[in-house]
């Protein structure tokens, strides 16, 4: 995927109005591709920090826009996307907010509302502001339209078509869904495992020091998401509340199963117990098979090849050289610390095919695999 300036020509003068990552890295996307873009935010720190690294200029107020992108906080983006459509009432509107339902719902009322388009890229990172913001932030990445309610054939309705241009320029991959189902989806797929981690890594505030110590790649993996702002996140999930609680709900019920079974096998009443445990583990390898994986295909089993990684400059470069001269693709790679030594545990996943060919490789090559 790469920025597409055919599609960038489409949009004409970009007004976005929020400066933080989204807004920034939108901006710095389409003025990379020659788009005229306008700035506009209540901060005036925000609105130079997004100037001066390149996203576009301050909006004087008095020219013609064709596209408006709200990158507000998302418990004021409807009420600014309504003053938007006011101001520019021959533009079609746009936000990037994560939950569309309640923004939907509150244009109903509101003149020009068949030029809102709600949008939801799917990227981030975890830093935030103008200072973090990158151009190729939405490569490769889905962008989800919602279409105004009523729209049928969404490529017979401009609106619809100008922000489907926006994020194939950015190198984004459409993926129109109605603001209902949208919220749906991300309650499950983004708003819950959120607040997974985060009541996972809040186990670990009181937790002894030498449990902590114990920490290996699986709570990384687990808790990597809960260093995230709690200012955001509570807006975003009072947006999306009632989505997130009946997750929520259904997640209890398979907790409270499972609590069932353990207190029975402490119990020594252990008949029907590790059948139910086994349940839910064998139930969540099934569902993670469903998430998508390399290229969007459904996931593959790879066979995981571990090696010592010394702990110095060069020596991840090292390994992936000597990975590339034997030919061999690396599909995933994780790299874990060991605890109190100067040496990582490089795991590289690779098609079951040739793990033997890439063990024999890296031993040759002086690594010291491990079994």
């Amino acid at each position: 995927m790469s920025l597409d300036p055919a599609a960038a020509a489409e949009l004409g003068t970009v007004r976005v109005v929020g400066t933080g990552l989204l807004g920034t890295s939108i901006g710095l996307g389409l003025r990379s591709m020659g788009v005229r873009v306008l700035l506009h935010d209540p901060s005036p720190t925000a609105l130079a920090l997004a100037r001066d690294v390149g996203a576009g200029r301050p909006d004087p107020g008095d020219e013609p826009v064709q596209l408006v992108v709200v990158g507000a906080p998302p418990d004021v983006t409807a009420e600014v996307v309504a003053a938007e459509l006011a101001a520019h009432p021959e533009a079609v509107v746009t936000d990037v907010a994560s939950v569309k339902g309640g923004i939907a719902a509150s244009m109903e009322d509101v003149g020009g509302a068949d030029r809102y388009i709600g949008g939801h890229p799917m990227a981030g990172r975890e830093r935030s502001g103008p200072t973090a913001a990158r151009a190729d932030l939405f490569l490769g990445r889905p962008w989800v339209v919602c279409p105004p309610s009523g729209v049928e054939d969404r490529a017979q309705h401009p609106g619809t078509e100008l922000v489907r241009m926006l994020a194939i320029a950015l190198g984004a991959t459409p993926v129109f869904m109605p603001a209902a189902e949208h919220d749906e989806a991300v309650a499950l797929i983004s708003h819950v495992p959120q607040l997974a981690a985060s009541l996972v890594a809040a186990r670990l505030v009181k937790a002894g020091d030498p449990a902590v110590g114990l920490a290996g790649q699986g709570l990384r993996d687990v808790t990597r998401i809960a260093d995230s702002d709690p200012v955001l996140w509570a807006q975003i999930l009072s947006a999306n509340a009632p989505q997130v609680a009946d997750v929520l709900k259904d997640l209890q019920k398979d907790l409270d199963g499972l609590i069932t079974a353990l207190d029975a096998l402490s119990e020594g009443e252990a008949v029907g117990a590790r059948a139910a445990v086994a349940q839910i583990i064998h139930n969540g390898r099934e569902g993670r098979e469903r998430i998508p994986g390399k290229h969007g295909q459904p996931q593959t089993r790879y066979a995981v090849v571990t090696a010592l990684v010394p702990d110095q400059p060069g020596q991840l470069a090292r390994l992936f050289d000597d990975i590339g001269e034997a030919g061999i693709n690396v599909e995933e790679f994780n790299l874990e610390h060991a605890p109190g030594a100067r040496v990582g545990l490089g795991s590289v996943a690779v098609l079951p095919t040739v793990r033997t060919e890439l063990e024999k490789a890296l031993t040759a090559r002086g690594w010291h695999v491990v079994a």
